[in-house]
């Protein structure tokens, strides 16, 4: 008999791992391109800024904000702080970032070439010929390691070029310390791939862990000045851990490889006890027939999004609130940064009346930035639906376009108003909690007032885009990350009003509590506007499934 003819039960596990990984490759070319190319402009901008642009006082002044909890929330351990040079800055700053990243384009990865292809059917047809049991595991697995290298090496290459007497040996530490922690997170992924029947449950665990491990790692680092044990207890303190640029050790990526096997081992064993395309956890078998309730476009998109929102909401809660708990410490600790360095007195100010509101302010915009990339993450449910046929179903039905997509607009952007104001309420809880009443509720009533236009305008765009040119509906996230750089650092690097004046969040007033109204009323007209064009777009062009 040929190896054509064998039963799937007798092929080797293994066979037609190569030719799966070349499709994988091919597939994801252009993907895969992009985000060598994102990543490594990044550092290399992070590089060239702190390496330039910054003296020896202004980089004082960092280290002193990366002293505080906010720094070490949002940075690091804090490893070099007492000299603090510009490599030593994009290590202890832009490790959690860069881990992150490729976090997430490691989840993504494995759930597209593994779970959601079961799903979708792909991989029945795929299974019809000479291909093993584990071969599209693995050939996802060694696709993402393969990425994930060539991006670490590049990456970190062009950081030492950017940079003034850069180490080669530290750059590609970090970077490939950041790497390894990426390929735990993907082979995570592989296991709630075999969990969950479905590709959306699947990337929801996935990144409810990371945001876990965010989380073990912050709060055992505040705990204790270069992390304490329960920082250990997450993936992300290992690349942290590395100290890249100030006391180099390798030994922490060996823990990253030791998970990896290990959530492989597991993957592989409840791969052999689940039947495919079905997961370890069944779906919940629904109502033979639907309440009168749920006919309709909005009940639809309602079902299809609320777990999302659900589980978004009570994890970043419960995270603001945490945030919210350290106010009790800020106005002690920034006094004495203060007096110790008048650089910092230059970030924050120097009335210590104004300490927990620029706390408060710096937070918020986090805040608003985690809101926006829920808004964009929804908005794109819309192109999964297309693209996978189900749209074009909906739409044989008595459903006009507009009904449809404007039940998916209502409830991405509703959803995007709830986490938001949720959020905000539970980082005014956190700081009631400790005894910090000041700034009060009304001051975060405005914040949210200002934040709330501009976050929609990130759903705005992402249905402009899904209107008229849907293959383009990604370029929302290079916004989110423009919002970003612009936000933490446009002040600092002394960029263009007009560069800054791009970031919706750039509208929104430095003082807490105070409301622009013509800003507001601004925000809020091109959001309306960018949903309309969306509109517009959708109700002309084809349909492609």
């Amino acid at each position: 008999m040929t190896a054509a003819g064998l039963k799937s039960a007798e092929r080797p596990a293994l066979a037609g791992t190569v030719v799966m990984s070349r499709h994988i490759l091919r597939r994801d070319r252009v993907r895969m391109a992009v985000w060598l190319a994102s990543i490594t402009l990044f550092l290399v901008y992070f590089m060239v800024a702190l390496t330039t642009v910054f003296d020896a006082a202004a980089l004082q002044g960092r280290a002193a904000v990366m002293r505080t909890p906010t720094g070490i929330i949002m940075g690091g351990p804090g490893f070099g702080l007492d000299h603090y040079t510009g490599p030593v800055a994009v290590a202890n700053e832009g490790t959690v970032y860069l881990v992150l990243a490729l976090s997430l384009m490691s989840i993504f990865h494995v759930v597209r070439h593994t779970r959601a292809d079961e799903e979708s059917g792909l991989a029945e047809l795929v299974r019809a010929s000479i291909v093993g049991r584990h071969a599209t595991a693995i050939s996802t697995m060694l696709t993402l390691a393969g990425n994930l290298l060539v991006i670490a090496v590049v990456s970190g290459l062009a950081m030492v070029a950017a940079g003034s007497d850069v180490p080669v040996v530290d750059s590609l530490a970090m970077t490939l310390g950041a790497s390894a922690v990426a390929l735990v997170f993907g082979a995570v992924a592989l296991v709630a791939c075999q969990v969950s029947a479905h590709a959306r449950t699947a990337i929801g665990i996935s990144l409810g862990l990371f945001g876990a491990a965010f989380v073990v790692q912050a709060a055992g680092n505040v705990r204790q000045h270069g992390g304490s044990p329960l920082s250990w207890l997450s993936p992300i303190a290992w690349a942290q851990q590395s100290r890249a640029f100030v006391d180099l050790r390798w030994w922490p990526m060996l823990l990253s490889v030791a998970a990896t096997a290990i959530a492989l081992w597991l993957a592989a064993a409840l791969s052999s006890h689940r039947d495919f395309g079905a997961g370890l956890v069944h779906a919940r078998p629904g109502r033979p027939a639907a309440r009168s309730s749920l006919r309709s476009p909005l009940a639809l998109a309602w079902l299809q999004q609320r777990g999302a929102l659900f589980w978004s909401t009570l994890g970043l809660a419960l995270m603001w609130f945490g945030t919210g708990t350290l106010m009790s410490t800020i106005d002690d600790m920034v006094a004495d940064l203060v007096k110790e360095n008048a650089a910092f007195g230059k970030l924050f100010g120097t009335d210590p009346a104004q300490f927990a509101s620029a706390f408060i302010g710096t937070m918020a915009l986090f805040l608003a930035i985690c809101a926006a990339a829920y808004a964009i993450a929804m908005g794109q449910r819309a192109r999964g639906e297309e693209t996978s046929g189900r749209l074009e179903t909906v739409l044989a039905t008595p459903v006009s376009r507009l009904r449809w997509l404007g039940s998916q607009i209502a409830v991405s952007v509703g959803g995007t108003v709830v986490l938001l104001t949720l959020s905000m309420i539970a980082l005014w809880l956190g700081a009631v909690s400790v005894g910090m009443t000041d700034p009060g509720f009304n001051d975060y009533l405005g914040l949210l007032i200002s934040y709330l236009p501009a976050v929609v305008i990130f759903s705005g765009l992402t249905f402009a885009l899904y209107g008229w040119v849907p293959r383009a509906i990604v370029a929302s996230w290079l916004l989110l990350a423009f919002v970003f750089v612009v936000g933490m650092f446009g002040p600092l690097l002394n960029l263009p009003t007009w560069v800054q004046a791009i970031s919706p969040l750039y509208w929104v007033p430095a003082d807490v509590g105070t409301i622009s109204w013509p800003d507001v009323a601004g925000l809020t007209a091109v959001a309306a506007a960018l949903i309309a064009i969306g509109c517009a777009g959708f109700r002309s062009r084809d349909i492609q499934a």
